[in-house]
């Protein structure tokens, strides 16, 4: 739900989850697999670890979704300069049933960082200068032939689209290393995952996180009240997130601010955290639960034939 409710993808996009290395990630990544209206995925794992490789292998099978999945997958035990392969066949398959086929493929890249570490240590051996955080002044470059493969074909064109999400693990949450540096320059938006503290889980920071095509489906493809209800939420999330620093400073908390607290864990909890597996719809009948039990109908600040037609009484 924090990506649905919150930060809605649209098919030909490019997006990456920014996560540290110790998050469930590729969870995330093969729950967002099996939600998605896609005819084809194609996973291009580099690095990764055998248990993340069986993770993977395990949820599609149960799912019964392996007959439309491909996989191209660089393990931990494989030479670190076979990864740089793994993109481009990935994407080269996702071009022959998007152009070919006319389908909708989803591509998931996991982990970008471990891509650019293995052009670090081909571009070492080849004896170039490194750039910023060691990483070579190609680095931008070798992204955005990655990233701009994604695409959405006109109808006429026979309407097939390349959807790419990837995963940029953080080296200690720095989101200025050069390489999630350079993907927010190329990307539409970003997905950060952080450990809410309160609940205990990971969830879908709608802080940090951003889909700049949210507008072109939200309210247009989803239900109408869709972009007023994830604004007022994120906004009471937001007066949440004051009232715990005026808390923490040892200042008196009003009702309000008690209200929004109590409001902030449940949002947390039935919506962003990454567990959450309702549709569009039921996530927005459960935040208007959340409203009408923590706030009255003039503090949402919401229009009023919306709140007249979907209010829990």
């Amino acid at each position: 739900a924090g990506i649905d409710l919150n930060n809605t993808l649209v098919s030909g996009q490019k997006i990456p989850f920014f996560a540290d290395p110790d998050q469930p990630y590729n969870q995330v990544m093969a729950n967002v697999a099996l939600r998605a209206e896609a005819d084809k995925i194609i996973l291009g794992g580099m690095g990764l670890t055998n248990d993340d490789y069986l993770y993977f292998k395990n949820v599609f099978s149960n799912a019964g979704v392996l007959d439309r999945i491909v996989s191209f997958v660089n393990t931990t035990e494989n030479p670190p300069v076979e990864r740089l392969l793994i993109p481009d066949m990935a994407l080269c398959a996702a071009e022959y049933f998007a152009v070919q086929k006319h389908e909708k493929v989803l591509v998931l890249l996991t982990d970008m960082t471990l891509y650019a570490d293995a052009l670090a240590i081909v571009s070492n051996r080849m004896d170039q200068i490194p750039s910023k955080d060691s990483m070579p002044g190609s680095l931008y470059s070798d992204l955005a032939k990655i990233y701009e493969k994604a695409v959405q074909f006109p109808d006429e064109a026979g309407g097939g689209s390349i959807t790419i999400i990837a995963v940029t693990t953080l080296s200690g949450g720095d989101i200025t290393h050069a390489i999630p540096d350079n993907t927010g320059y190329i990307t539409e938006g970003q997905l950060y995952l952080r450990r809410d503290s309160d609940i205990g889980k990971v969830i879908v920071d709608p802080f940090r996180s951003l889909s700049r095509l949210k507008q072109l489906v939200s309210g247009k493809k989803t239900r109408k009240d869709h972009p007023q209800v994830m604004n007022a939420a994120v906004r009471l999330y937001a007066d949440a997130a004051n009232a715990k620093t005026k808390m923490e400073n040892g200042f008196d908390l009003t009702n309000y601010d008690e209200r929004t607290l109590a409001f902030a864990k449940d949002y947390a909890n039935q919506l962003l955290a990454i567990d959450v597996n309702l549709d569009t719809t039921e996530m927005l009948d459960v935040t208007w639960g959340l409203f009408s039990k923590y706030f009255k109908p003039e503090e949402v600040n919401i229009k009023k034939e919306l709140v007249d037609e979907h209010w829990v009484k």
